[in-house]
């Protein structure tokens, strides 16, 4: 069975659907032949001589690759004339956009084919490996910050020189999804002060653990934020006006905002209106992750950097084109373990009960199989019935048994037997024996389990001051004291090393 690979066409476009490593896998791992065309991979830095050592046939003709492949992997969604070039039976894996692009899917159908659309993978998490649309949010989002770098007319980091004080840069990320996480992670890591908004309240701890500040809107009452299919919902007006104050506000204060609220298949909401770019200080920066589908800035222009009262608009839909290299080799290693999900070359057949593939097919057998049956992948905690109250505690009273009473008894025994020794040294150290044990036991037992590890460590490191009487017993004349004294001291020795091995490590975990 033999996987084509073409060059992307559509303007701008510099990824590939394959890299030479890709390709390698896909013959040695999943036994595919594989034929590219020329040039396919060069506008991402992937050269026809890298896929020929990796055992690729290099093609010059396009019209090759699509009628001699059985599967045909682009990462845009094919032209006309490529539709034309396409045959009964064969499949074809991009980004499709099926949502709103009907009119593509009834061409596909009339070509009696099979198409899978990476960006309708579900996010569920058997799925995240094949989740091509995460891969290419992580790179725009990074791009992002790059791009404002870029124009920025200051360091993002703050600096104290002798020539003066420079304030770190303020970004503002709206939306916590895949791509504002990155945005997050990229200012964070080049020193910026970062703030972020997300409607789902869930995101905050992932916002904080990053660095940066979660912003929140109060409202007389809550709301639901999140949709099954895991991205933010449309709020009701009453929130929609509180982040709006939110984001007008922020936008005096702010040196950089990156919107990445988006919805596949849906128009972008408007977050930064025009008056909000007016208050701005100029050479402040707006980047606009959502421009292709028509921008959450007011004064954004798609594919264009514009100007607007002194603020540089960004509105590139290109992105993760323009990171191109890197791009390929995600979306790449996606669509191998799409093809591996399908079966590989051996096996390879589109399972309708397999919700991953279910969910990715748009078109079976000449058939239109969108939308498909929804499924749920929110992270938000689902509604449950509260718990019943528990019971008052009640005291129940334990009786003595005969166990118990004869060990009483034994103990009692044994502390005459003690003191008919007359010997006041060996009474002593018997009665801080005792106690010593009694009060240990008890002070770890009432410990919480879930607290056992991290008290023991530091437990046993400080029961290393048994060495201290082990060694008052060793200079003793008793042969008896002297062996349990250094009996004492050779495992108290474990205990220290131990305890500290292991509080070393737990604090290594919380160490960057």
């Amino acid at each position: 069975m033999k996987v084509g690979i073409t060059k992307e066409i559509f303007a701008r476009e510099c990824r590939v659907a394959a890299t030479p490593e890709t390709v390698r896998r896909l013959k040695e791992k999943l036994g595919f032949d594989v034929v590219v065309e020329t040039n396919a991979g060069t506008a991402a830095s992937f050269h026809d001589d890298a896929y020929r050592a990796v055992g690729c046939e290099i093609s010059g003709d396009a019209n090759h690759v699509w009628s001699t492949a059985d599967i045909i992997l682009k990462v845009r969604s094919p032209e006309d004339h490529e539709i034309a070039q396409m045959h009964q039976g064969q499949t074809l894996i991009s980004f499709i956009a099926p949502a709103t692009n009907r009119s593509l899917l009834e061409k596909l159908s009339a070509k009696n084919v099979n198409a899978l659309a990476i960006d309708a993978i579900p996010r569920i998490s058997r799925a995240q490996k094949m989740d091509a649309l995460s891969s290419t949010a992580n790179i725009a989002g990074y791009r992002a910050v790059v791009e404002a770098a870029g124009l920025f007319g200051r360091f993002f980091t703050g600096q104290i020189t002798a020539a003066g004080k420079v304030p770190p840069a303020k970004v503002l990320v709206i939306g916590a999804g895949v791509a504002g996480l990155s945005a997050i992670g990229t200012a964070r890591g080049l020193g910026a002060i970062v703030r972020a908004f997300d409607v789902r309240p869930e995101v905050a701890e992932q916002v904080q653990s990053m660095g940066a500040e979660f912003l929140t809107v109060q409202i007389d009452t809550e709301e639901e934020a999140g949709t099954a299919g895991g991205y933010a919902k449309t709020m009701s007006k009453e929130f929609i006006e509180a982040e709006m104050a939110l984001f007008a506000a922020q936008a005096k204060e702010v040196d950089i905002i990156i919107t990445t609220a988006l919805i596949p298949g849906k128009t972008a909401p408007t977050l930064i209106t025009r008056e909000m770019v007016e208050s701005m200080r100029r050479g402040s920066i707006v980047v606009d992750l959502a421009a292709e589908q028509g921008g959450n800035c007011e004064c954004t222009v798609a594919d264009q950097v514009t100007m607007h009262a002194g603020v540089h608009i960004v509105g590139f839909s290109d992105l993760a084109s323009r990171l191109a290299h890197t791009s390929s080799q995600l979306y790449g290693t996606n669509l191998y373990h799409l093809l591996e999900e399908m079966g590989g070359a051996e096996n390879l057949h589109i399972d309708m009960d397999n919700v991953v593939i279910r969910s990715a097919t748009v078109v079976h057998n000449g058939v239109i199989t969108w939308p498909p049956p929804p499924v749920a992948v929110s992270a938000a905690q689902r509604a449950t019935a509260p718990e019943p109250l528990a019971s008052p505690a009640t005291v129940v009273q334990k009786r003595i048994g005969m166990v118990d009473l004869l060990i009483l008894v034994a103990a009692g025994l044994v502390l005459v037997g003690i003191g008919m020794t007359g010997n006041r040294e060996f009474i002593t150290d018997m009665t801080v024996f005792a106690l010593a044990c009694l009060i240990g036991w008890q002070v770890i037992w009432n410990v919480s389990a879930s607290l056992h590890t991290p008290l023991m460590s530091v437990t046993n490191a400080i029961s290393g001051i048994i060495i201290v009487g082990g060694m008052v017993q060793v200079g003793t004349q008793s042969i008896a004291a002297i062996i349990l004294g250094a009996v004492a001291i050779f495992f108290a020795t474990i205990n220290i090393a131990g305890g500290f091995l292991v509080t070393h490590r737990m604090l290594k975990m919380f160490r960057k």
